[in-house]
C-alpha cells in the first residue's frame, strides 16, 4: 500500500466521522488532508461522492428531523446553484476558492460563537433559506462543499437539533447527486476516478455511523457550539493549506 493510497483512506475516515458528528463536514476535512497526495482534478468529485456515501449511511439515524417544508427552498436554491458552480469550476483558481471560504469561516464564526446560544435572527424566511441554498449549491458544484453555508444560516435561524440534521443531510444528499451528474456530464468523472470512489466509500461508512452515533448523544446547545468550533477549525485548514501550496 502506497502512502498516497494510505493518505486518502485516513482523509475519508476522518472526514467520515466529521460528517457523521456534523452532518456537512466531509469535504472540508477530506480537501485539507487529500492535498498532499492528490491533484484538486480528482479530489473534487471524490469528496462529492465521499460526502454522499457518508450521508446516506447515516441518514437512518437522523431521518426523524426531516421537514419537506423547510427543505424544498433550500433544494430549489441548490439545484440552480450546482450548475453555476460546476461552471466556474475551471475558471477558479481552487487555493485562491479556498484561501477566500477559510477566511470567512475564521471571522464570522468567532463572532457567531460570542452570541447567545438563545440568538436567533428571525428575519429572511424562505427566500433568505433558497437563497443560503444557492450560494451551498455554487459551493457544492465547485468544491462538493454545500453544506457549511447552509448550515450557518440555519444555526443562525435557530433551528433545533434534529430538524437541522435531517434537513441539512437530505439538502446535502441532493446537491452531491447534482454535483456529480454535472462532474459526469463534463467528463471529470473518468476511469481512475471510479476507483477512487470503490476505494473511499468502505472508509467512510464505519465511521461515519460513529459520529453519527454521537451527534445523537449530544444536547442541542453543545450540537450549536461544535458545528461552529468544527466550522472554524475548518476555515483554519482552508487557510493553511492554501498557503502550504503558495510556498
Amino acid at each position: 500500500m502506497t502512502i498516497s493510497l494510505l493518505i486518502v483512506l485516513a482523509g475519508a475516515a476522518a472526514a467520515g466521522f466529521a460528517q457523521g458528528v456534523s452532518g456537512f463536514a466531509f469535504s472540508l476535512v477530506a480537501l485539507s488532508i487529500w492535498a498532499w497526495a492528490v491533484e484538486p482534478q480528482l479530489a473534487a468529485p471524490m469528496a462529492v461522492f465521499g460526502a454522499l456515501a457518508g450521508q446516506l449511511v447515516a441518514m437512518p439515524w437522523v431521518w426523524r428531523g426531516f421537514d419537506l417544508r423547510k427543505l424544498l427552498p433550500l433544494v430549489v436554491g441548490g439545484l440552480i446553484g450546482v450548475p453555476i458552480g460546476a461552471l466556474l469550476l475551471p475558471w477558479l483558481d481552487p487555493s485562491l476558492f479556498r484561501f477566500g471560504l477559510g477566511l470567512f469561516l475564521l471571522l464570522y464564526c468567532p463572532l457567531m460563537l460570542r452570541l447567545p446560544d438563545s440568538f436567533v435572527w428571525p428575519n429572511g424566511g424562505r427566500v433568505a433559506d433558497g437563497a443560503a441554498g444557492l450560494a451551498g449549491g455554487i459551493l457544492g458544484g465547485l468544491a462538493g462543499i454545500s453544506g457549511p453555508i447552509p448550515t450557518l444560516w440555519t444555526t443562525l435561524r435557530g433551528w433545533d437539533k434534529d430538524t437541522q440534521r435531517g434537513v441539512l443531510q437530505a439538502f446535502n444528499i441532493a446537491m452531491h447527486v447534482a454535483t456529480l451528474t454535472a462532474y459526469s456530464f463534463s467528463g471529470a468523472i473518468g476511469a481512475e476516478t471510479l476507483t477512487m470512489f470503490g476505494l473511499i466509500a468502505p472508509a467512510v461508512a464505519i465511521p461515519a455511523i460513529m459520529g453519527v452515533l454521537l451527534f445523537r448523544r449530544l444536547a442541542t446547545r453543545t450540537f450549536r457550539r461544535l458545528i461552529l468550533l468544527l466550522l472554524l477549525v475548518s476555515g483554519f485548514t482552508l487557510v493553511w493549506s492554501s498557503i502550504a501550496q503558495w510556498i
